[in-house]
């Protein structure tokens, strides 16, 4: 094996902090959850999380493919798309958008 190729498969195993954060997620909200891997340029990659209560969480990761090793990694997630069922699973609550319409 090359060394780009071990250099490619160290940054798509999610670090254990985040793999606890995204199980301890699915636990507290219904046993499972969608999961959006979002790429943000050099900044990495955002893990939204919908739980099937329909909390919203996320995880920042180093790369997609991280993100995509995270989603097959914990129990109960699965990878989605903003499709219409994943933003209908959306539960925003008004406290949730005060904070979010809040000026930086």
């Amino acid at each position: 094996m090359s060394a780009p190729d071990k250099d490619t498969e160290q940054s798509a195993a999610p670090a254990p902090k985040v793999v606890a954060t995204a199980k301890a997620f699915v636990a507290d909200h219904g046993g499972a959850a969608r999961a959006v891997v979002e790429g943000i340029g050099r900044m990495g990659a955002r893990v939204v999380l919908v739980g099937e209560d329909g909390q919203l969480g996320d995880v920042m990761v180093p790369d997609v493919a991280t993100g995509e090793a995270l989603v097959e990694k914990v129990d109960g997630l699965t990878g989605s798309d903003w499709d219409a069922d994943t933003t209908a699973a959306l539960k925003i609550g008004a406290a949730h958008r005060r904070r979010m319409a809040k000026p930086l």
